[in-house]
């Protein structure tokens, strides 16, 4: 027996896992009893500061603000990990991890090079944390910029990461800011150790059981958003889109949900957004003039004809 194309193709799956991309490394965490976000924040960052990061990353800042209790699920965010494979540029990196291949300069600084130079084959990058933020009023990008990247003369990394183009931000907008500044502890070391490895060794048909489990709880988010429990509505919906899990049809049914749980928190960026995401996956879809407010219909008019 010929054991050369074996071994060959045992090498190839070898390296192919080598360059695939790790799990993210955000993780999650179980509120307990006596957990504040400053300790928290603590525990895995060392900076009681950086509970500005769990705040914005759980939506806790919608409606006033929103407090923390026993048993709820809150998301730690932590930088991903790379392997640079032969032939990949920041641009193709950037649109693979970040978003968008014109995020390269974000995603080469991040990792002590120039976007128009090549990334050694190989390496292990970093992978900047996308933090949503919801734009507060009176906000400017400088205030962004210096609340979560510590300088205010960032301002321009926000405007380019976001395609603002110079365009000013209005309250309500979101913002992707990416975080490459996340320094853990060793509990933070070892609590992202655990999601990482928990992530990489789901079998499969992991994602089938998820699909599952979803729908079987999407009628609870369409509850939630019935009964005035926008909040509840707001984190249940975003931990479901989190998943990446979903199928087409139900990011439509989550989306079309969210629209409503925003408008009626006076989030319209956010609405807008979920309405966009909505009619993306069901463009003929239309709202009810009779049965749905006049403020969902302004955050997400029916699409134009085409002409």
């Amino acid at each position: 027996m010929n054991l050369k194309p074996l071994l060959l193709s045992l090498f190839l799956a070898a390296a192919s896992l080598c360059v695939a991309p790790r799990p993210a490394s955000a993780f999650t965490h179980v509120v307990l009893t006596g957990d504040t976000l400053a300790s928290i924040a603590e525990r895995y960052y060392g900076k009681i500061q950086y509970e500005r990061i769990l705040v914005a990353a759980n939506l806790l800042d919608l409606e006033g603000g929103s407090s923390i209790v026993r048993g709820m699920l809150l998301e730690v965010p932590a930088v991903g990990y790379r392997r640079v494979a032969r032939g990949e540029t920041w641009e193709s990196l950037a649109a693979e991890t970040l978003g968008l291949p014109q995020r390269s300069d974000v995603l080469a600084l991040a990792n002590d090079s120039m976007p128009w130079l090549f990334p050694e084959e190989g390496a292990e990058i970093v992978v900047p944390y996308n933090l949503r933020v919801v734009v507060r009023p009176n906000e400017t990008l400088i205030a962004i910029a210096l609340r979560f990247l510590g300088d205010m003369n960032k301002a321009w990394i926000l405007d380019r990461y976001n395609n603002l183009k110079g365009r000013g931000i209005e309250p309500g907008m979101v913002l992707l800011v990416p975080l490459s500044n996340l320094p853990l502890t060793d509990a933070g070391k070892r609590a992202a150790a655990r999601a990482a490895e928990s992530v990489f060794s789901e079998s499969l048909g992991a994602t089938l059981k998820a699909q599952r489990k979803i729908a079987q709880e999407i009628p609870l988010l369409i509850a939630d958003v019935r009964s005035g429990r926008y909040v509840d509505a707001v984190a249940r919906g975003s931990r479901f889109i989190a998943s990446n899990a979903l199928t087409e049809q139900q990011l439509a049914r989550v989306y079309r949900e969210l629209v409503e749980a925003y408008v009626a928190l006076d989030a319209v960026g956010l609405a807008r957004s979920a309405c966009d995401e909505w009619r993306k996956r069901e463009p003929l879809a239309v709202l009810n003039p009779v049965h749905t407010s006049p403020k969902i219909l302004r955050a997400c008019p029916a699409p134009k004809p085409e002409k």
